[in-house]
This record gives structure tokens, C-alpha cells and sequence, in this order.
């Protein structure tokens, strides 16, 4: 049977890291193993889902390569579904329905906590007859509830090996509010079943629900699917996600410069990792390699840090034509119309950029010389006369390099012969600086080469006004 998965998010809350590993983790099994990936939207809670939080979590999606083989589903489209198999149940009384009021199920919690026993439904309503369900059913509405068997119920997961639980302690428990108003252990049967998942891949938040859902399946004569309960998320601390990271939208990361492959990288090795002990993956090498048996039992530990480096790690081996293609939002209008030139600077500065963000920063130099202080074109100790000489002899020596031979090899040779012979760093700190007013930027070979000879003479002289001065 070909492996379907799907991810069911609930657009209830931001599209955090979490529903984004799972939602990872289902698509790259899918891929590896030559299946189906679907997408199916758990909207039922009306006051709670909105269509800004639906929007957002299929924009990320989209961003992150994360895309599905067929029509997304909606649950709130199929309340004929789950109504059509809501009667099966109550008209084979596997399920009831049930007219207790939350103060006589409250009343009923806190006796069975005092006599230290775990809080359960006892069945009150079970044995109603149809004369007195419908007489009930005319004055008000009523909940429909399970009738959970009273035996073991066990299942292999893939994750964490084989679980059993006892039925019995579960008690019958609620399936809908009304035939038109499932809850989530009975929609996710009736849809799994429905749209042919072999494969249920969820956060192990989701491990007490199998068990009911495993019954669910039995009573309506389904199929069992196959789990996969993934590890918690930790913080660095080893401890629950803090609130700040949970609901934080993932979406904002990419507005912050990290690349897609970065995140998807990152997402990947939170508790998982390939047989290889490697980290800067590619999304290729992660559908390759991808085996929910590798998916290790205990948390996965968010480090933003991590998240960071590999980011950097994805920039530098970007080719630089698509890497401008991606810092065009972050850079203004008068960059991106000198495209060769933005090439240049791009290729110049990936190797020290840790988001796409940081490129007006570290870059901006390259297309207006910043005011600097005379007194930064000193090095160390080294007396002014002796700077502004070295400046002078430098500029003398860059007007010898022909116009068509100025790159950066060339410029290094001519340098180099200059600086060998008064000193590397009074020669080459007091260039860079005259070249970018910055205390810190890329070497002064590579800025010349993207500025050319003409922009770099001028810088030159610059300097030498300002030391004169």
C-alpha cells in the first residue's frame, strides 16, 4: 500500500517550531519513501481558528519547501463526514449520548479524587433508553460520548517501540458535541481513514490519544495506521520550550534574513540525526537520508545559536547570484539597480554574513564611504608621517596597475611588494581603513577589486587629505 502521511495543524496560534519539525518530518518521510505528503487544516474550534493563522502557517509552508501532493483538507468543510459516521456508532451503541452537567461531572471528578482513584466518566448515561434519549434530545442537546472497552489496548510505534494502556482507565469519553460537532479523537479517525494514511507522524503530546483512537478505528471496522511519536522540543536548558519560542511564528525568521534551507536544516536535527555525525545538510541530502528509526526518544534541544551558525553556514555556499536574488528585500532601491555591483559585494561579503539582513550593515561602505576619524587610519603605534608616507607610496603604486588588470590578484601582488618591505599591518591597516572608513570588513584586495581602480584611488586620496590635515 503506498505510504500517505499528513500534517494537521490547528490555525489557532502562531506556526511555531514545533508544528514545523512535525510538519518537516512527515514530508521528508514521505519523500524518502516514495509517498503522498497532505495537508489537512483542523479548523472545527470556530471561536479559536482564524483565517490569518491558516494563511500564515501555508505561507511557511510554502517558504520552507514544504509543500503538499494534493488538495488541502479542511475539517469545517465535512460535518456531513463526520455526522454519517457519528449515527453508525450511536445506532450500534458503541457510542451515547449523554446529558450530565458539567456541575454533576465536576461533583463526580473530585469524589473519585478523594478516594484517590483516577478521575473517570462512570457511565451514567449509558444505559438510557432511545424513548428517554429522545425525550432529553427535545429539551436541550446533549454530548455523545464513546463506549471505551474495558481491555488493553496496545500498538508498535516507530519511535518509542511498543505501548500498552489500559482501556478501563479511560472511561467513555466525549466524541462530539452534537452529530455536526466532532471532537478531535473522532475527526482525525474519520479523516485519516478517509484520505488513505497509513502513517500517523505527531509530537508525543499526542501518545495518551492513540489508544482511544486505536478504538475509535476498531469500533468503525478501520484499518490501524502506523505511528511515530516525535520527541518534545527542549530549550537549551533541557527543560519545556520557553513561551517566547513557541509563540514565536516561524514566518519571522525569514522577515529577520535566515534562509529556508537554514531553518528546514535546523528543524531536521531536532531529534534526529543522519548516520554521518554532519550538521550543514542540504535538503537533498536530508530526503536521502531521512529514517524515522534514526528519531531519537528524548527531547531535541533548540539552541539559537545553532540555528545561527547554520545559517552563516547556508549563506557562504549560496551561489552569490541567488543569494543577491534574496537580500533584494533588505537592501534599497539604488542597490539593486546596480546589479553587477551588488554581485560583487555579495560575493565579497557572504562569508561574513549570519543573516541576509546584516548586508546594509556590514556592506553599506561599498556604495558611500562613511565618515571616519583621521586617528582610525593608525596602526598600533605607528607614527602619522609614517602612515601618510605609506598611503602616498601605496597610491602610487595602485595607479601603476592598468585599468583592465586591476583584480584581486593583481592588486596583492603590487601591494604585497609594498608592504613586505615597510610592514604588513602599516601598510594594509591604514589601505583597508582608507577603503572602507571601518574598523572591521573584508581585506583590502577584495574591497578594491569590487570598487575598481578609479572609486579606489579616490578613497586613497581621501586618506591621505584627512592625515594631512
Amino acid at each position: 500500500m503506498p505510504i500517505r502521511v499528513r500534517f494537521a495543524p490547528s490555525p489557532t496560534g502562531p506556526f511555531s517550531f514545533g508544528n514545523a519539525r512535525t510538519a518537516l518530518f512527515n514530508w521528508l518521510f514521505a519523500r524518502h519513501e516514495g509517498g503522498k505528503f497532505l495537508i489537512r487544516i483542523e479548523d472545527t474550534d470556530k471561536e479559536r481558528s482564524e483565517k490569518t493563522h491558516e494563511a500564515n502557517l501555508l505561507m511557511t509552508l510554502e517558504w520552507l519547501g514544504i509543500t503538499p501532493d494534493e488538495t488541502i483538507v479542511r475539517q469545517s468543510e465535512r460535518g456531513a463526514v463526520y455526522e454519517s459516521y457519528l449515527k453508525k456508532l450511536l445506532e450500534e451503541k458503541k457510542a451515547y449520548y449523554c446529558f450530565c452537567t458539567p456541575e454533576e461531572l465536576e461533583a463526580e471528578r473530585q469524589a473519585q479524587l478523594s478516594q484517590g482513584l483516577p478521575p473517570r466518566y462512570r457511565g451514567t448515561c449509558r444505559a438510557l433508553s432511545d424513548e428517554a434519549i429522545a425525550e432529553r434530545l427535545k429539551k436541550g442537546s446533549g454530548v455523545i460520548r464513546f463506549k471505551m472497552p474495558e481491555s488493553t489496548v496496545s500498538f508498535q510505534d516507530i519511535v518509542h517501540g511498543k505501548a500498552s494502556f489500559d482501556g478501563s482507565l479511560f472511561g467513555d469519553f466525549i466524541i462530539a458535541k452534537g452529530c455536526r460537532e466532532p471532537l478531535y479523537n473522532f475527526a482525525v479517525v474519520v479523516d485519516d481513514y478517509e484520505m488513505k494514511i497509513t502513517h500517523v507522524i505527531r509530537g508525543d503530546d499526542h501518545f495518551s490519544n492513540t489508544p482511544k483512537q486505536i478504538a475509535i478505528q476498531d469500533a468503525l471496522g478501520f484499518p490501524h495506521v502506523h505511528y511515530a511519536h516525535l520527541p518534545l522540543i527542549l530549550g537549551s536548558d533541557h527543560k519545556k520550550l520557553s513561551k517566547r519560542y513557541l509563540e514565536t511564528s516561524i514566518y519571522e525568521y525569514k522577515e529577520k534574513g535566515y534562509l529556508a534551507s537554514a531553518v528546514v536544516n535546523f528543524l531536521a536535527l531536532l531529534g534526529w540525526h543522519p548516520e554521518e555525525d554532519r550538521e550543514v545538510l542540504t535538503i537533498e541530502d536530508l530526503v536521502r537520508e531521512f529514517d524515522l528509526r534514526r528519531v531519537q526518544k528524548s527531547g531535541g534541544v533548540f539552541n539559537p545559536e545553532k540555528l545561527e551558525w547554520l545559517n552563516a553556514q547556508h549563506i557562504k555556499r549560496m551561489p552569490t547570484p541567488a543569494l543577491a536574488e534574496l537580500v533584494a528585500p533588505f537592501i534599497s532601491e539604488s542597490w539593486r539597480a546596480n546589479g553587477e555591483m551588488l554581485l560583487r559585494v555579495v560575493n565579497v561579503e557572504k562569508e561574513r554574513l549570519k543573516h541576509l539582513s546584516d548586508l546594509p550593515m556590514l556592506a553599506g561602505f561599498f556604495f558611500e564611504l562613511p565618515e571616519y576619524d583621521a586617528k582610525l587610519l593608525i596602526w598600533n603605534s605607528t607614527p602619522p608621517a609614517a602612515i601618510l608616507d605609506n598611503l602616498h607610496f601605496t597610491l602610487d603604486v595602485m595607479q601603476e596597475i592598468p585599468p583592465s588588470e586591476f583584480e584581486k590578484g593583481t592588486i596583492e601582488q603590487y601591494v604585497m611588494t609594498v608592504a613586505e618591505k615597510r610592514g604588513r599591518g602599516e601598510v594594509l591597516w591604514p589601505l583597508r581603513v582608507a577603503l572602507s572608513g571601518k574598523e572591521s570588513s573584508p581585506g583590502p584586495f577584495e574591497i578594491m577589486e569590487v570598487l575598481g581602480k578609479e572609486e579606489s584611488l579616490r578613497r586613497i586620496e581621501r586618506a591621505i587629505q584627512k592625515m594631512e590635515a
